[in-house]
């Protein structure tokens, strides 16, 4: 029968990089972020604003707001990449 709460990892082979005390899911497994994935996402989220500005558009507003929020994802993107190449040697 299924438990309905969350079971604790039993094994001594994984030590969780966060304290427990500070994080509590850290005790039940995988504790982290998912850097490849958030990278895939900003620039997939950057195309598809510039996309979207190929359309049947009378006025430009709408161009502008989706170049504008293309382009600081894109600004964002090229930081997280410069600040991910340089931290190791600081």
């Amino acid at each position: 029968m299924a438990s309905s709460g969350q079971e604790l990892r039993q094994g001594h082979d994984v030590v969780p990089k966060v304290d427990p005390h500070d994080e509590p899911s850290a005790q039940w497994g995988w504790h982290g972020t998912f850097p490849r994935g958030t990278q895939i996402a900003g620039w997939f989220i950057a195309a598809v604003m510039f996309f979207m500005m190929i359309g049947n558009q009378i006025g430009h507003v709408e161009d502008i707001f989706l170049g504008l929020t293309g382009g600081i994802i894109i600004v964002l993107q090229l930081l997280a990449i410069r600040r991910r190449r340089t931290s190791w040697r600081r």
